[in-house]
């Protein structure tokens, strides 16, 4: 008795009084032996009532080993209480009737439910205020499934309660729109397979309020005994971010369809303003260089006038020249012979001019294209060329135009210094932006890499469209 950690209390059955107490209830008390000697349990429990103590006692029968039991508060010596289970039974000691109380301390047990209490508490808190539904679901080795836990977001998110989608957890599945299903089921069964977490959205349908909304599931497996799998996770209602999304997507569309009606005109405006230079300017410079040869002719033998005439003959012809290089500016004749040679004299024109060696290689001599993709095409070329000579720091370029079945690939390498990832990210870098948005117009891609042993590929993809039997003929004919 006096070695146990538990309390123990022996009193007389008759008088209440305390016989014997064990040593740790003397600690837990604060009392020394002699003073409890005097007391009863009722002293020790203020708030017992003696009628009930004396009923519940009597309650014993006369039995050696029956018991029964109560909860209330010990008050110590210091004025402070605690919280104890009695278990009450009979014993015979030095052949007097005694009471055997055994007491548990129920201070712990108490703050720990008051603990779990306020954490329970807390986490409705938080789950309530959770926009969305916080929920467990189980997927049991035979195929069936359970809703352990579901949130008040049941509701509002899904228009069922929670009981309704506890007692038929199959429900959630048929609310999901029959083309978003097999993602579902999908994603599921791949997130139980590798346990990794499930990530899904889609689309489910609430009858009853004729609505259909996008649902994001996010969610992490645990393994159960037996081959289930259970995953907690949180679903919530994402239909104005999708919606978002599509109008981003739409706007974008129009966007880059605005850009590409753009860029044809600006071509169409670009050809139109070349013809017009090369045939009325350049019709006009020529007539005027005529005449001004006709009249040299006549002018009388007079050096200084004879140097006036020179003069003017060489202004004629160095305006001519730039008229010339103006036109071909603006709209290059040789696309009129094809995409190939337009981008063999472009890779010729940018050796002459930058002094940068640059080799150009088409297994194809002719490949019949869209004239606006052959112009979008040769843009990018001359876009990258013009990069190269701003930034690269290269010495030798080479360029690659290959068909591959229904694909065009137009890939463009130097061996410069390499573009880094925050040349890309430049507020001003209008050049690599300007090459991609043609290349999207397209329906083609364009990617920036490293190119071997340094330097910078840019490639250029798109597909071609399938000949026409008409067109086919024409151009055999």
């Amino acid at each position: 008795m006096q070695a146990s950690t538990t309390e123990i209390y022996l009193f007389d059955a008759d008088t209440l009084r305390l016989v014997d107490v064990n040593q740790a209830a003397r600690r837990n008390l604060g009392h020394e032996l002699k003073a409890l000697c005097g007391m009863t349990p009722l002293d020790l429990a203020p708030q017992l009532d003696r009628a009930e103590l004396v009923a519940l006692i009597g309650s014993l029968g006369q039995e050696i080993g029956d018991q029964v039991s109560l909860r209330t508060r010990h008050r110590r010596a210091d004025g402070t209480t605690y919280p104890i289970r009695l278990c009450f039974l009979r014993i015979v000691r030095d052949g007097r009737s005694l009471i055997l109380a055994i007491g548990d301390d129920l201070s712990l047990e108490l703050a720990a439910g008051m603990a779990l209490e306020q954490y329970q508490a807390r986490f409705n808190a938080v789950v309530n205020h959770t926009p969305g539904l916080v929920y467990q679901f189980v997927l049991h080795a035979d195929g069936t499934m359970a809703y352990p836990y579901l949130s008040e977001g049941c509701t509002a998110l899904l228009g069922l309660s929670v009981s309704e989608l506890q007692q038929d957890p199959e429900r959630f599945l048929r609310l999901i729109l029959p083309e978003d299903r097999k993602g579902y089921q999908d994603a599921m069964e791949a997130s139980k397979t590798a346990l990794a977490a499930w990530n899904w959205e889609g689309r489910i349908c609430v009858e009853a309020w004729n609505d259909v909304k996008w649902i994001s599931l996010r969610a992490t497996p645990l393994p159960l005994i037996g081959g289930g799998v259970q995953w907690d996770g949180i679903m919530t209602n994402v239909t104005a971010s999708k919606l978002e999304q599509e109008e981003t997507r739409r706007s974008r569309a129009r966007l880059a369809e605005l850009t590409d009606h753009i860029q044809q005109v600006k071509e169409q405006e670009r050809a139109r303003i070349a013809r017009e230079i090369h045939d009325d300017l350049g019709g006009n410079l020529t007539a005027i260089k005529m005449a001004l040869s006709m009249l040299a002719a006549r002018l009388p033998d007079d050096p200084a006038l004879r140097d006036k005439a020179d003069y003017l003959d060489d202004l004629v012809d160095r305006t001519i020249e730039a008229v010339h290089r103006i036109s071909l500016d603006l709209r290059p004749s040789t696309l009129d012979l094809g995409l190939v040679a337009a981008l063999e004299w472009q890779a010729r024109e940018f050796e002459k001019q930058m002094g940068i060696a640059c080799v150009f290689r088409s297994a194809d001599k002719e490949i019949d294209l869209d004239p606006d993709q052959a112009a979008a095409l040769f843009r990018i070329f001359q876009e990258a060329l013009t990069n190269i000579a701003k930034h690269a720091g290269a010495t030798r370029v080479t360029v690659s135009l290959r068909r591959q079945r229904q694909h065009l690939t137009l890939g463009i390498c130097d061996n410069g210094r390499g573009i880094t990832p925050a040349d890309r990210l430049k507020p001003q870098s209008f050049g690599l932006r300007g090459m991609s948005e043609r290349a999207r117009a397209l329906g083609g891609t364009l990617t920036l890499s490293q190119a071997p042993g340094g330097g910078t590929m840019v490639v250029v993809k798109i597909r071609l469209a399938a000949p026409a039997a008409g067109r086919s003929e024409t151009t055999r004919a």
